[in-house]
């Protein structure tokens, strides 16, 4: 009984709230980021009914310096025609207390996600790609990038 409990229990998690199409990181091995390190990544989108969220996923320490990041992104077809090219910015510490805005994972590592985008796509491969544009040619702290892509919950 108890097993057959767990299954389902499982099974309705599984199911429910997961929109994620595709997520994945770049780390980077000295735990920083340097402006000629560009964070790059292929997904398919296989429903061009719904609109999309693009994401931008950081993993920080509390080594990072400062309170915001700037981040370039470029989204691209299939034959790599720029479609969107944006910079975007998101606070990562509270810019008065210091205190981080992600969610903490192990010890001084917190992880932050924030939208670069939202936008309707039709049915094909893509690539986006993010770097970093701050006035420093290496962010220290900044443990990976990464990007995420979820269909729009519609009404």
């Amino acid at each position: 009984m108890r097993v057959i409990l767990f299954v389902l229990i499982v099974v309705v998690l599984v199911s429910c709230g997961d929109n994620r199409v595709f997520e994945d990181y770049k780390d980077f091995a000295t735990k920083s980021w340097a402006v000629n390190d560009t964070a790059s990544f292929e997904f398919a989108i296989d429903d061009a009914a719904v609109p999309y969220n693009l994401k931008c996923n950081i993993r920080s320490s509390l080594d990072y310096p400062y309170s915001r990041i700037f981040v370039n992104y470029t989204l691209e077809d299939s034959t790599h025609k720029v479609i969107a090219s944006k910079l975007v910015s998101s606070y990562l510490f509270d810019g008065k207390t210091g205190e981080p805005k992600g969610n903490s994972g192990i010890g001084d590592i917190y992880d932050h996600s924030f939208t670069l985008d939202s936008r309707k796509m039709t049915v094909g491969k893509y690539y986006i790609k993010l770097q970093q544009f701050m006035r420093t040619d290496t962010l220290q702290g900044i443990l990976a990038a990464g990007t995420r892509i979820e269909k729009i919950q519609q009404p």
